[in-house]
């Protein structure tokens, strides 16, 4: 089992020891499981079976990148608009109370806006907010918590290629996930307010009432819809809660800047709309061995849709800016994270294919469930820590879920889809994002990538217990 798994402990060296770029890692990881297959040393190397593995991985790919290239491209759009400091300089204009001002960028802002564009992107909002806020260690710690809150990706990407590589069905995981990722998501508030300084009865009570309304409109909107709505709409309710009350008393309207995040949702809600009543998404869906792509479920069509939107209502201020052509700056950008997708996507249809995890299934499942439940989350967690990405951590380990108990599967993919998420916005990257934005020193680069990894390890845990009550009070 030690050779099977050492493409990952050399993508594990190369990342934390070595600090070598993720794709190079990944790279390096899938040269060495060819070459073990090639040697016999895994299964038995088939034309059939290389033919499954480049099919599912391309499938998977083009399910991330239908999301992701969408997704920068709106995001490219409302940074040239300055949408996001607008929204930034609403929210300091109401002067909340401490507990929440931290509530309202933890559990609403922050989730909101990730949940909508992904790559980091609430950190644009939230960074320099909680910054302006707070004293700055405490800001960027709260900076990571808040992006930990919501780790499934734009519009549940992450969820649905979690999913199909289960054989689960999305809503059902996105609901089971909003259970499995409950305590992290109040353990991560509570600690927000003691960093914060905003303690006493009135921040608890704060903490109960917005958290219970967060899990509620997350696990409500996965079950109902899937995962493309469930983290905006628990955001956004949240965001609400707050800003509603606030906004009458000081008479301050939510920033017109900030319509394309309101033209994304509706374009999203229409869509979806339109599925249920035509069932028109089920159309053209394309089959590997075990991916299902359907193009037109995409969020990226919603994704699409907004864009379109805002450059023919805003075309006039995104070309009186001076900026470069759109297409060169979303090359620029995407290029690197699409290349890093596609290179571990690849690897885990090597490692599921060739036989690598078969060893690593069969341990998992000769554990009893109370015990599997904990490594499953720890698997999870080091996936989506080492790949800096949910999508990247599914696709390395969800495979071999997929291949549990039928009866339990959903609640330990729900357990991996979470640790997986969790891990992934305390990695190195997110940080790296956070620090940038706000022009960190050396010394401020090592301790928040330092607590990026005791956030992720404290998450691994929480989830690892919680994990094994859930698993044992279901048999």
């Amino acid at each position: 089992m030690l050779l099977h798994l050492s493409p990952l402990l050399l993508v594990l060296l190369l990342l934390l020891a070595l600090r070598r770029p993720p794709l190079q890692a990944a790279q390096s990881g899938c040269a060495l499981a060819l070459t073990l297959w090639a040697l016999g040393l895994a299964g038995p190397v088939q034309s059939a079976t290389l033919h499954a593995a480049a099919l599912d991985t391309a499938l998977l790919f083009a399910i991330a990148a239908s999301v992701i290239l969408p997704g920068l491209a709106f995001v490219i759009a409302i940074e040239r608009l300055g949408v996001n400091q607008a929204l930034g300089s609403a929210v300091q204009s109401l002067r909340l109370p401490r507990a929440q001002q931290v509530l309202l960028l933890v559990l609403g802002l922050g989730p909101m806006l990730e949940s909508l564009t992904g790559f980091g992107v609430s950190l644009v909002a939230t960074v320099p907010l909680l910054l302006a806020l707070l004293p700055r260690p405490v800001g960027l710690r709260l900076a990571l918590v808040g992006m930990a809150v919501m780790p499934w990706g734009t519009l549940g990407v992450a969820t649905a290629v979690g999913a199909s590589l289960a054989g689960l069905d999305t809503r059902a995981l996105s609901a089971a996930s909003a259970v499995a990722s409950a305590p992290v998501f109040l353990l991560g508030a509570a600690l927000s307010l003691r960093w914060a300084g905003a303690s006493g009865p009135a921040a608890w009570r704060a903490l109960a009432g917005l958290g219970a309304l967060f899990l509620a409109v997350l696990y409500g909107l996965g079950r109902a819809t899937g995962p493309e709505l469930a983290g905006v709409g628990a955001g956004l309710a949240v965001v609400l809660a707050v800003l509603v009350p606030a906004g009458r008393s000081a008479g301050i309207a939510w920033p017109r800047a900030a319509w394309p995040y309101a033209a994304l949702v509706a374009c999203v809600l229409a869509l979806k709309a339109l599925a249920l009543l035509t069932q028109w998404d089920g159309h053209g869906a394309l089959r590997g061995q075990a991916v299902v792509f359907k193009p037109l479920a995409s969020p990226g069509i919603a994704l699409l849709a907004a864009l379109a939107w805002v450059a023919w209502r805003e075309h006039r201020a995104l070309a009186a800016g001076g900026h470069p052509p759109l297409l060169p700056a979303l090359r620029a950008r995407a290029q690197r994270p699409l290349w890093t997708i596609l290179a571990f996507l690849a690897l885990s249809q090597i490692l599921v294919k060739g036989g690598f995890l078969q060893g690593l299934v069969q341990s998992l499942a000769g554990l009893p469930p109370p015990a599997a439940a904990p490594l499953v989350a720890l698997l999870g967690a080091l996936s989506g820590y080492l790949t800096g990405s949910t999508l990247g951590g599914n696709a390395l380990f969800m495979p071999a879920v997929a291949l549990l108990p039928e009866g339990l599967r959903l609640a330990l993919a729900a357990l991996h889809n979470s640790a997986a998420g969790h891990a992934a916005m305390g990695s190195i990257p997110i940080a790296m994002v956070a620090l940038g934005l706000a022009r960190a020193t050396r010394d401020e680069e090592g301790t928040l990538v330092r607590f990026g990894f005791a956030l992720a390890c404290l998450n691994a845990a929480l989830l690892a217990l919680a994990g094994a009550a859930w698993v044992a009070w279901l048999r």
